[in-house]
């Protein structure tokens, strides 16, 4: 693996060819038989299940609980909300046979759920007593992508989508900013990831919704990741697919509603966000292995050295810590510190025979690559510690790049100045008009990724004219 690790580009030289590569190096995922389609590996789906495990408890403790819908969409359904046809029409996949027979509907394979779950809603709502409807679902979604790139942007994804149903516009609001909320607590406290929040621009808000809530990742090489999104649907689709109720003084009247996802092109930015030359660096809540022991052996010492490394590992595990422990005989002690820093564990314990006499063992942090000696019998305690102190730790590092690569524009040549040479998030006025907005994109192929909830007042670079703050950045 020290071959692998060597021959592995340097992130500072070529994010992009960096990226792929560690994807396949660390086994995350594999390159599928359908352009755009991957398997994600054992590995990279262990990060996933613990991502999901995170984020589906903080659902279900605001009250959402789990269902799942259909795959197939009837192209009657997509009909019925004009927005989402043209927004997703170039991306459908779409069945037209069905065995031998060529089916007398197109069936869409769902780029998102909306309209096939308005469908159930129409019949499911039917009163006030039946509100709020506070429904989620994990589940996998098609979207022909022209470019695609491993997790940040495929033909089929992982994800989940939360669909709601209120009585009152204040409610539905309400509900699309929590959940909002939720998502930004789990990158700053599962993921470490600093996001900004803050709400799209009409050009980018989700087709039919009267508001979006983003949450806007700075990714390592300056880039912005739109990481998951919020919005308020209001009465669109509710108008569209009929869903009505008997309110408290029996008037029929529409719902209003909300939709919010979340998808596996997180890890994408869990790579590009704390990985390093040396290939992943991973949070500690969200590491499949939260250390790995790897047993240092000499000639006679191998026997004792494997059972007291043996013995160690059960002692952590019983402590609630998710553990490894390599007993590989075929490579080196060093080959597999280097395999163990491309998959990002967090610790390495490493153990020998003058360690076992001295009743220690060596902890190596995979995110400063500092070594301190621990007695064993405070070894639990100290793992569980030092755990809490990487994550805190990534979490302080990735908002200082953030911070770092913030930047304020005064003039519009400093604006396309900033974006062409530096990257990152360039904090200016925008006048709210769509001109000024489609010229900065084209010029300098940078987006409004944001504008923040507390905007402050300035003249738009583009038209001189009065705005308020955007925050714009090239995206994937």
């Amino acid at each position: 693996m020290s071959e692998a690790v060597e021959k592995l580009t340097k992130k500072s030289e070529d994010p992009s060819k960096w990226y792929l590569q560690l994807v396949r190096m660390a086994k995350l995922a594999d390159y599928g038989p359908v352009r755009g389609t991957f398997a994600i590996r054992p590995y990279g789906y262990a990060i996933w299940e613990l991502i999901q495990a995170d984020l589906d408890a903080r659902f279900k403790a605001t009250g959402h609980h789990n269902a799942y819908f259909p795959l197939l969409i009837p192209e009657s359904y997509l009909k019925k909300e004009a927005e989402i046809v043209e927004a997703f029409d170039p991306e459908l996949a779409w069945v037209t046979v069905g065995g031998h027979e060529e089916l007398e509907e197109r069936l869409a394979v769902r780029p998102t759920s909306e309209s096939i779950i308005c469908e159930f809603y129409s019949n499911w709502v039917q009163s006030y007593r039946d509100l709020p409807v506070l429904i989620n679902q994990w589940c996998n979604v098609m979207r022909w992508e022209k470019v695609t790139r491993p997790f940040l942007r495929t033909a089929e994804f992982l994800w989940q989508e939360g669909h709601t149903v209120h009585a009152m516009a204040e409610e539905s609001h309400e509900e699309a900013l929590k959940m909002q909320g939720v998502y930004r607590d789990c990158f700053y406290e599962a993921l470490a990831v600093p996001v900004l929040t803050g709400v799209k621009s009409a050009s980018e808000r989700f087709p039919g919704a009267l508001e979006t809530f983003t949450c806007e990742g700075l990714m390592g090489d300056g880039r912005a990741l739109q990481a998951a999104t919020s919005h308020d649907l209001g009465q669109n689709f509710s108008r569209a697919f009929d869903i009505t109720f008997l309110d408290e003084a029996q008037n029929r009247v529409y719902a209003h509603q909300t939709s919010w996802g979340f998808s596996t092109r997180v890890i994408g930015g869990l790579i590009l966000v704390h990985g390093d030359d040396r290939g992943l660096k991973l949070p500690p809540k969200i590491a499949p292995t939260e250390a790995v022991i790897v047993p240092i052996w000499r000639g006679q010492s191998k026997g004792e050295v494997r059972r007291e490394a043996e013995a160690l590992y059960s002692e952590l595990k019983d402590s609630g810590l998710r553990m490894e422990v390599d007993l590989d005989e075929e490579h080196s002690p060093g080959w597999k510190f280097n395999e163990h820093e491309l998959r990002g564990v967090p610790v390495r314990v490493e153990l020998g025979p003058r360690d076992i006499e001295k009743g220690q063992a060596v902890l190596v942090r995979r995110d400063t690559r500092e070594k301190e000696f621990v007695e064993r019998k405070g070894m639990a305690q100290r793992l569980h510690q030092l755990l809490a102190e990487i994550q805190e730790h990534m979490l302080a590092q990735a908002m200082q790049f953030r911070d770092a690569n913030t930047r304020h524009a005064g003039t519009y040549k400093e604006f396309k100045e900033i974006i062409e040479e530096k990257r990152g998030f360039v904090v200016a006025p925008w006048d709210g008009t769509g001109e000024a907005e489609t010229r900065i994109k084209e010029e300098t192929k940078a987006t409004i990724r944001l504008l923040p909830f507390d905007r402050q007042e300035g003249k738009d670079l583009v038209s001189g004219k009065p705005g308020k703050t955007a925050i714009f950045a090239r995206a994937y």
